[in-house]
């Protein structure tokens, strides 16, 4: 998939601005501050029309505007010229596909895949499950049919059945809710296993490309519960639920997954370095580069917001060979790449939401 055209109008701090792209590897060039991450933050909104950064739709609406908008015109492997317009407003937002509106982010996601190579993605490693859990989730939201719907019901039912335990539990509204709960728990589960395994292995190669070898990395489930069918998990609840009406929350269940990063067999989050957990991190997101056009059959929009600068010469090497050749990259930074003067980068200097190329 390639992204020929980005129209942007009122988003963070660019007013305005239209950009075409004609080459695979795109730069974006400047100081801190000038909204090289908010153009990123804007290509990768096609994906699952949501911004990367946290925040609501108000941060993403340039001050004094009423709404902001996107337009991209993209080549698809699959369905060829496709174009999507974006609207964002503070009480939400709209978008439409070759002028039909999207009315289900289900049936949209997947289509328009990027992957997101950030600075803060160490954070996967040294942060809290909940970091991890969301990575998981939009990966397969995008990539595995029926994924979103499975988390979405989980988690109505799970706040239902915690306002219930808050209230003492009893009653056949909590069995009902439960029953919801349990085959929804069990799809992911089960998706989350079979997707941690394939990344294991993937994350396993690129991590030997990437790093010197030394070591083995690799990424581990660790999921809160085992539960294959969903009789075991309402019995899971049913052992659990004096413990939960004293605390006023459900305390098992898949809400409360995680995965681990290994290195040479030991925790990474422990016993790695930052250079460590940096290469880690990078071989995650390759792998889940790989995963997605494996299971899609498109080549995802790759985005790289700051990362290049912080590699040291030989991992900045090995990130170009691990990178497949036929992949649009969008990058930033605040100096140029080593190989800019040889024609391999489209450049954009970028100043107060302005950009120009080079």
């Amino acid at each position: 998939m390639k992204l020929s055209t980005i129209r942007l109008q009122n988003f963070r701090n660019i007013a305005e601005a239209s950009l075409e792209f004609g080459r695979g590897r795109v730069f974006f060039v400047g100081a801190n501050g000038q909204g090289k991450t908010n153009l990123l933050e804007a290509i990768g909104y096609v994906s699952a029309l949501r911004a990367f950064r946290p925040g609501d739709n108000r941060a993403l609406i340039r001050d004094g505007a009423g709404e902001a908008g996107i337009g991209y015109v993209l080549e698809h492997e699959r369905t060829g010229r496709s174009e999507v317009i974006v609207r964002i407003r503070l009480r939400g937002k709209e978008a439409t596909l070759d002028g039909e509106p999207v009315r289900r982010l289900a049936d949209y996601l997947g289509r328009f895949p990027t992957v997101l190579f950030s600075s803060g993605d160490i954070q996967l490693i040294r942060g809290a499950p909940a970091g991890r859990r969301r990575f998981l989730d939009l990966h397969l939201a995008g990539c595995e049919p029926g994924y979103l719907e499975a988390l979405q019901k989980y988690h109505r039912a799970l706040e239902h059945r915690n306002r219930l335990l808050k209230e003492g539990g009893a009653g056949s509204a909590l069995k009902a809710f439960e029953r919801e709960m349990a085959p929804a728990a069990v799809r992911l589960i089960a998706a989350r296993r079979q997707a941690m395994e394939k990344l294991g292995g993937l994350v396993e190669a690129f991590h030997g490309r990437i790093s010197d070898g030394a070591e083995t990395g690799t990424v581990a489930y660790r999921p809160d519960v085992e539960a294959d069918s969903a009789e075991a998990f309402l019995a899971l609840l049913a052992k659990n639920k004096m413990r939960d009406v004293q605390v006023g929350s459900t305390q098992r269940g898949p809400h409360r997954d995680d995965f681990a990063f290994r290195l040479g067999g030991k925790d990474a989050a422990i016993f790695a370095s930052e250079g460590q957990q940096r290469a880690l991190v990078l071989a995650l997101r390759f792998g889940q580069l790989r995963d997605v056009r494996e299971r899609s059959g498109v080549a995802p929009l790759v985005l790289a917001d700051d990362v290049l600068g912080e590699l040291d010469p030989v991992r900045r090497e090995r990130f170009w060979a691990a990178l497949e050749d036929d992949v649009q990259l969008f990058a930033t930074g605040t100096t140029l790449p080593g190989n800019a003067g040889e024609g391999q980068w489209q450049v954009f200097r970028v100043e107060a939401g302005v950009f120009r190329e080079a």
